[in-house]
Order: structure tokens, then C-alpha cells, then sequence
């Protein structure tokens, strides 16, 4: 019997519309695929927009992923770009949309909705004194170069600290104009923990970025803006990157059904509350994997995923939809950041613990080994792995995309002790990070250490039943910088200088990265002390003492 022929209308190309649409196309050859994109371009490289402004991807053509010519060539898509779908009527299963100054009508058998994420726009006193740029797509990305070609600006403000936002500040201080970043929170990007964010403001710094954060343009005035915090400076160009937020707006006039910041619900087929109207990319909301909330995670990856799992569903595949856990990374000049999971503002008033290491890349004696920064949060009760982070200048995203990997398939985070890396000295060390995070797991969890967090440590400092004990040597402590009041017993003269430390105290031992620390740990407790060790040693609190006597 043959198949009926079936069409299928997606809104919104891109990652998740085209992924779906060529999907379909392969697996239902002989269905009418048609596809509307209000923007010129229906399928374009948004991660990579913040690149050419430098020229670091030297043509505009670049981020074209695939033409349109090629898609309706070989996959006899019928591609309908700067067509606006303005209406939806489920009841007659029929969408208005608007093309050459024409509205237009077209009926469908499946709708499925790419509509994507807009970028929130805040408004600002005296905003019409300065153009205000934002950067989602090519048109947005035109106006950009136009802007700077036709006027040569000295000085940029980015607004927002984001990933979007920190790439375009790097970009533009790379084409030669000074930088300045605003961000209304403490820190920035703030979807990771502060102590890991802080080495990225470091490094902004470095570059020459001015950084203003937990702070806000209040007012512009001609060319100069002013800041919530009294500071002031002169600006040519603001680019606003202050986050998206669902484009659902065709949805709720549909009446599908959205929830938290206009999200649009799906069940684990991706259909939404409207019969034969599905969704899938940024506008809608999915399960976070590890806390099981809903929650937007509009990234190109999950998108991608999602429209070739809705194209499977629709031809009849036993396919569902997991959720997401967010896995994500920036590159900021030298370094990059990388996160999967929860962090630990996410995670307030729940039972976890931390475990912070420091390691290099690859083996110490190979040449250019560099450092990789790892923050690893779990379950202490199930073993789950919540969440990670790290950072670094090589090897971020290796070590990132493994534990994201372990959190989807449950893996308890001692099981990270057990797993296996292709190791030579020019890729790796025989003990890798990932697995050093696993031996800490277990550690805690066994009591074999007792550790303590930078904050925690912070606090503590201004109690008298507290010392703190640097067991670095004491050119490294007078090199590196050291805590208030420390005391300082080099590790390898410990067992003769012990006698030194008072035995009375609650005893915080620390070195650069946590190593040294807790071989202090053991031996120190051996002797009777009430013995503790600072959770990834000097080289976090270090960074958030700095932030402090910043703010």
C-alpha cells in the first residue's frame, strides 16, 4: 500500500529547521517539505558571526553553511526565504505569511516550529545618542561592519558578559577598538561559579577589556555613558548582548501552550499543545538532565539534535526526547571556558559536594604544557555527577565533553578513577584530570580528606579559632602571594616544624593546588590535629580575594 503524501511546513531554518528538514527529506523521499525563513539566509553559521568582525573568519560567505541552491537541488527542499509566516490557523491547519509585499496562505499536515531566540533589547535613558547594535543573524551581523567601516570607532561597549557578549568584545578589541564591558551581575559569565569566571576576567583584563561588573548603564549622555556606579566614559558603538529570550510569539497566537519566559512546551515527542503543531531549537523549553526542571538551553548542538529526532519521530521511529544538560564553551582570547550540568547557584539549599584540581594539558616534561583548571560538583548520597567546569588555555573541551558524557550516562563520579585515555607525553598525562577527580571523589567520600571551600575559607579568616598553614616553600608563598596570617611550614620540613602549628585550632592546610595540601592533611591528622584541606589550594581563593578587594 502506498504511503500517503504528506506536507510538512517548517517555520525558521538554521540549526534545528534545516536539521529536521534534510533528516525528513531522507527518510520520507517523496513528501512535500516546505520551509519559510523570514531572514535572507536559511541556513547560516550563528556561532561564528562574532569572528568576523576581526576578519578572524576573513569572508562574509564563511558562515553561509550550505546554499540554498544546493538544498533545494538535492534534497527538493521548496525554500521560501524573506517570507514571514505571520499567523497560524490550527483549525483549518493553514499558515499566513507574508512575501513581497503579498500575504499569502499556505495549508500543511505537520507544522513544525524553528522560530528560534530573539535578543533582549533593554532600554536605556538617552539610548538614540549612541547606535545600538544587536548580533543574532547576518543582517544584524551587516549593519556591524557597515557601521565600523563607515566611521572607524575608537571605543566599543558591549553590554552584557555572556558568551556572545565576551566574544564580540574579544573581536573587536582584535580589530583594534578599546572595549569596555558591562555586566548587571557579580561577575562575568555568569553560568559559572565566580572562582572559575574570575580567571576569564583576568584574562580580559590582560588583553586591555575594561571590565564593569555588578554594574549598569544608567543614562547616555551624547557620547559618554554613565554607570550605575558613578564611572563615565565616552563610546562610539554599543552592542547589546545581554541574553535571548523564545521567539514564541506565533505559538501563543496559536495558542500552544508556553511556559517560563514564553518558552514553548513539548512532550518527549516534541509536540506541543496544539494537535499536528510541533517545536524543537531555542524557543523551546526542554528537561534539564540532571535536575529535571524545564529549562532554556538554546544552544546550536541541542537544536541540531532536536530537529533530526523530531524527523525520525514524524516517520515513524521509536525516537524521544532526553532533555539537555547545556554543555557548552567560549574561547576568550588564550583561554577557554567549558561547563555541562548544574553549577552551584543552581544547586543552592541542595545537599552536594565540591572538588576543585589543577593539572596540565599534557605531561609536564613534553614542551608547552598548560595548565587546565577543573571544578567537578556531585551527589555525596547517589555518586551523580551534577555538574562541571573548567578552564584553561588547551584540553578544556576534551575533559569537559567526557565528564558531560559520564553525567548522560549516570556514571558515579568514582567511576571517573576507571576510565581510559589514549595517553603520550604531546596529548595527555598517564593520570589524567578527569581521572585525578575521581581519586578526589573518593577520597571525600571514604573521609580519607576533609576539605573546605574557598568561601568557606574567606569567612574562616577572621576567626581566632581558625589557622591557616601554607605548606608551600617560602619562595613560593613570598612569589605567589599568600593568605592573611598564615603560617608558613614548608610540606617537606613538616614532620621536624609541626610542633610550630597550634594543636588547639581548627588547622586549614594549603598549597598552590590541593596536592601538597593533603599530604599535609594525612600527616598532620596522623599527629592529632584537627586538620582540614582548602579545596584546590591558592590558586582559586587567590582569584576570588582578588575580587573582593575589586569590588
Amino acid at each position: 500500500m502506498k504511503k500517503q503524501r504528506n506536507k510538512v511546513i517548517v517555520v525558521g531554518g538554521v540549526a534545528g529547521g534545516m536539521s529536521f528538514a534534510t533528516r525528513y527529506r531522507r527518510l520520507n523521499q517523496n513528501d512535500d517539505i516546505i520551509i519559510f525563513e523570514k531572514g535572507p539566509y536559511v541556513s547560516f553559521a550563528n556561532c561564528g558571526l562574532p569572528y568576523h568582525i576581526s576578519g578572524e573568519i576573513s569572508t562574509r560567505s564563511g558562515l553561509l553553511v550550505v546554499r540554498e541552491t544546493l538544498l533545494k537541488e538535492r534534497f527538493h527542499l521548496d525554500i521560501r526565504s524573506n517570507a514571514e509566516v505571520i499567523s497560524i490557523d490550527s483549525n483549518n491547519k493553514q499558515v499566513t505569511y507574508l512575501k513581497d509585499g503579498e500575504t499569502l496562505v499556505e495549508s500543511y499536515d505537520k507544522l513544525v516550529l524553528s522560530t528560534g531566540a530573539k535578543p533582549i533589547v533593554i532600554d536605556i535613558k538617552g539610548q538614540y545618542n549612541v547606535p545600538i547594535f544587536t548580533l543574532r543573524n547576518i543582517p544584524d551581523l551587516d549593519k556591524i561592519m557597515r557601521f565600523i567601516k563607515e566611521n572607524q570607532p575608537k571605543h566599543a561597549t558591549v553590554i552584557g558578559a555572556g558568551y556572545i557578549g565576551l566574544e564580540v568584545a574579544e573581536n573587536l578589541i582584535k580589530k583594534g577598538i578599546q572595549t569596555t564591558i558591562v555586566e548587571k551581575a557579580p561577575e562575568v559569565l555568569p553560568i559559572v561559579d565566580p572562582e572559575m569566571a574570575a580567571f576569564i576576567r583576568e584574562e580580559l583584563v590582560l588583553k586591555q577589556a575594561q571590565v564593569f561588573t555588578g554594574n549598569e548603564i544608567q543614562e547616555i549622555q551624547g557620547n559618554e555613558v554613565l554607570l550605575a556606579s558613578g564611572d563615565r566614559f565616552n563610546t562610539d558603538i554599543i552592542v547589546m548582548a545581554v541574553g535571548v529570550f523564545p521567539d514564541s510569539a506565533l505559538a501563543k497566537q496559536a495558542n500552544v501552550e508556553t511556559g517560563i519566559r514564553g518558552g514553548i512546551k513539548v512532550d518527549q515527542h516534541y509536540q506541543t499543545s496544539v494537535k499536528d503543531i510541533y517545536a524543537i531549537g531555542d524557543a523551546i523549553l526542554v528537561k534539564n538532565q540532571v535536575s529535571n526542571q524545564e529549562a532554556l538551553i538554546p544552544l546550536a548542538s541541542p537544536a541540531n539534535r532536536q530537529g533530526r529526532q523530531l524527523a525520525d519521530i514524524l516517520s515513524g521511529l521509536n525516537v524521544t526526547n532526553k532533555g539537555s544538560l547545556g554543555t557548552s564553551i567560549v574561547k576568550v582570547f588564550d583561554l577557554s571556558l567549558g561547563a555541562t550540568g548544574l553549577n552551584e547557584r543552581q544547586l543552592a539549599g541542595k545537599k552536594y559536594s565540591v572538588l576543585h584540581l589543577t593539572a596540565n594539558d599534557h605531561a609536564s616534561y613534553y614542551p608547552n604544557a598548560t595548565s587546565i583548571y577543573l571544578k567537578v560538583i556531585y551527589d555525596p548520597e547517589t555518586e551523580l555527577i551534577l555538574g562541571a567546569q573548567a578552564v584553561g588555555q588547551k584540553g578544556v573541551d576534551k575533559r569537559i565533553d567526557i565528564i558531560a558524557t559520564a553525567i548522560k550516562a549516570k556514571l558515579p563520579v568514582t567511576f571517573l578513577q576507571e576510565l581510559e585515555f589514549t595517553y603520550a607525553p604531546p596529548f595527555g598525562s598517564a593520570k589524567d584530570i578527569v581521572n585525578m577527580a575521581g581519586y578526589v571523589a573518593s577520597n571525600q567520600m571514604l573521609g580519607i580528606t576533609k576539605t573546605i571551600q574557598w568561601y568557606d575559607a574567606i569567612q574562616m579568616m577572621n576567626d581566632d579559632s581558625v589557622v591557616f598553614v601554607d605548606v608551600r616553600s617560602l619562595f613560593e608563598s613570598a612569589a605567589q602571594g599568600t593568605l592573611p596570617n598564615a603560617i608558613n611550614v614548608d610540606l617537606d620540613q613538616i614532620q621536624e616544624l609541626y610542633t610550630q602549628i597550634p594543636k588547639d585550632k581548627k588547622v586549614v592546610v594549603f598549597c598552590d593546588n590541593g596536592i601538597r595540601g593533603y599530604n599535609a592533611e594525612q600527616f598532620l591528622r596522623s599527629e592529632g590535629y584537627d586538620v582540614y584541606n582548602l579545596d584546590g589550594g591558592h590558586n582559586y581563593i587567590s582569584k576570588m580575594l582578588k575580587e573582593t578587594a575589586h569590588v
